[in-house]
């Protein structure tokens, strides 16, 4: 599965000349919603065949960017499946579709080229220097 979400981004960030995931989601006609959400991040859903992300307004630039990441990640990969429905209603694990959609968000905010580009430092160096998570990076990395 790895090499297919890698692959999948590889292919997003060439079709729309972007590693941006607001700017990718606004491509794909996803549409991207800042509002209040308490202690909630952010949650993709669709209805009516419209797709949704939505962002707690709340966070700061760094987190809703991942969040974005996050749930575009949901949106390309799961885009039919609900998670909350998952949890209350059957035994189903939902911790594989949020390690999937976490390494989808590690590939898009992590590139190759950073890795290349910054191979002799550290994780935590990298992430000071890109203002990507340093478990996000450690997973791109494959340490996780």
């Amino acid at each position: 599965m790895r090499k297919r979400i890698e692959q999948l981004v590889e292919e997003l960030v060439g079709r729309f000349h972007s590693d941006d995931p607001f700017e990718i989601a606004q491509a794909m006609n996803i549409i991207v919603l800042n509002e209040p959400l308490g202690t909630i991040r952010g949650y993709y859903g669709s209805s009516f065949r419209f797709r949704v992300i939505h962002i707690n307004q709340d966070m700061e630039p760094w987190e809703k960017r991942f969040t974005c990441a996050h749930e575009l990640g949901h949106a390309i990969i799961h885009p039919n499946v609900n998670t909350p429905f998952l949890r209350e209603n059957t035994l189903f694990s939902v911790n594989k579709l949020e390690w999937e959609a976490n390494l989808f968000a590690a590939c898009l905010l992590c590139p190759p080229e950073i890795l290349e580009e910054y191979q002799d430092y550290t994780i935590s160096q990298i992430s000071a220097l890109t203002g990507v998570r340093e478990e996000l990076i450690q997973l791109r990395m494959g340490r996780f």
